[in-house]
């Protein structure tokens, strides 16, 4: 018998495009992002304050909004065309985890918002507002966003985020069937558990990550991660973060699974940030295999031997009271 035919591959997000930000201490939170990681604020609406670095193409990557809690409050992809948006739409929706159609917000058109299976919140849209640096922020060259602000880390771009999640296979599954995203890294546990996942919807090794809660708490956040050009600039953030006082958890290092240069810090709201550069890994094989990292392997610790520091895996927010704690 001929081999079951290849399923055709759905291409309609374009990235990742934003996140909300939960903050308790929204006023320490925003002087963290302006001053020492160097995005730009670009508007304010009610509670919250909206943050772009400095090559971001649309209106903002960040949203930051005052709350009694830490988290996030949901992240959103844009699509790849309004067609697009239907079709996804048409996919989600009657599939249990549609939320429904919203206004939009400042700098994007109407989105629609949905929840994965561990209950984070997700929106996707098209319509978009390009942004437009005012004349002070112009840059010489007209093929990049605005002017390098050469303040604090001067982070470049949104590059991914991390959740956490009770089941890490309904929500790879969640994401494949409705979105379309390829698994292009996994952890697989011993006893054939999946303790991570990263997907992408370009040719970037990821866009999105998710591990496991060992907490069991649904619908919390592990970072957000903001790119930088080099290692250098890496190496250079961790010295911007130690002359203001910020507390390094871990870092700087290499990454075994994607081989991300890392450096991961706590913003003043108690959530987790990371400045990475993910170096020149693409996804550009159409039929590219997973790469499956076993329980053993991941024991080993980081690429270089940097064993993974403890709260790595018991950290999260909101933060969560552990039984028998």
């Amino acid at each position: 018998m001929p081999p079951d035919p290849i399923p055709e591959p759905i291409f309609d997000l374009a990235h990742l495009a934003h996140m909300e930000l939960f903050s308790p201490k929204p006023e320490e939170s925003l002087k963290f992002f302006v001053n020492v990681m160097g995005m730009t604020e670009t508007a304010r609406k009610g509670d919250s304050v909206y943050l772009r670095g400095w090559d971001d193409y649309e209106h903002h990557t960040l949203k930051l909004t005052a709350s009694k809690t830490s988290g996030m409050g949901h992240m959103a992809f844009r699509t790849r065309s309004p067609q697009a948006l239907e079709r996804r739409v048409a996919a989600l929706k009657n599939s249990g985890y549609e939320i429904g159609w919203t206004e939009g917000d400042l700098g994007h058109g109407p989105a629609f918002a949905f929840h994965d299976p561990d209950g984070h919140r997700v929106e996707i849209y098209y319509e978009t507002e390009w942004y437009k640096a005012p004349a002070d922020l112009r840059p010489a060259l007209k093929n990049q966003a605005m002017r390098f602000p050469a303040r604090g880390v001067n982070v470049r771009r949104l590059d991914h985020l991390n959740c956490l999640a009770v089941d890490i296979k309904a929500n790879r599954v969640f994401f494949e069937k409705y979105l379309g995203c390829r698994l292009t890294e996994q952890i697989v546990m011993n006893d054939g558990a999946e303790a991570g996942m990263w997907l992408t919807v370009s040719n970037k090794s990821y866009d999105f990550a998710y591990t496991r809660d060992h907490t069991g708490t649904r619908g919390r956040f592990h970072h957000v991660t903001y790119a930088v050009d080099s290692r250098e600039d890496v190496l250079r953030a961790a010295d911007v973060f130690l002359e203001n006082g910020v507390f390094i958890e871990t870092g700087p290092h290499k990454h075994a699974v994607q081989q991300t240069f890392f450096l991961y810090v706590y913003e003043p709201g108690g959530n987790r940030v990371e400045v990475a550069n993910a170096g020149a890994r693409l996804i550009l094989a159409p039929d590219w295999k997973p790469i499956v990292w076993t329980e053993d392997e991941r024991k080993k610790g980081q690429a270089w031997g940097l064993k993974t520091i403890e709260s790595f895996h018991t950290y999260g927010t909101p933060p969560v009271q552990v039984k028998g704690s």
